[in-house]
């Protein structure tokens, strides 16, 4: 009974170190991605740029199931969106 109840501690605490190294290893990208993005903020500013704000797209539904996208990815037909050209073929709701 002492064997398992050693191989079960062991489990959990090799499980702890292994989520605990994820952690950092996650921590650790999300900082040198702020710093570059920082970095380019910096550039853009130094070079008299302002960092242009990304550009929004107007969002259609489509007709057969709802689904909201891109109105750039429609599919039109018969004057209504669809999300795919499988749905064109299936009557509106």
């Amino acid at each position: 009974m002492s064997r398992l109840l050693f191989w079960i501690i062991l489990i959990i605490v090799i499980g702890f170190a292994v989520r605990a190294k994820l952690r950092a290893a996650i921590r650790k990208s999300e900082l040198q991605q702020q710093a570059q993005w920082r970095q380019q903020q910096q550039y853009q500013q130094q070079q008299g740029r302002q960092a242009e704000p990304a550009a929004i797209e107007n969002m259609s539904s489509c007709a057969h199931c709802g689904l909201h996208f891109p109105a750039s990815e429609a599919v039109r037909a018969d004057g209504l969106d669809y999300c795919s050209p499988a749905h064109v073929r299936l009557p509106p709701r």
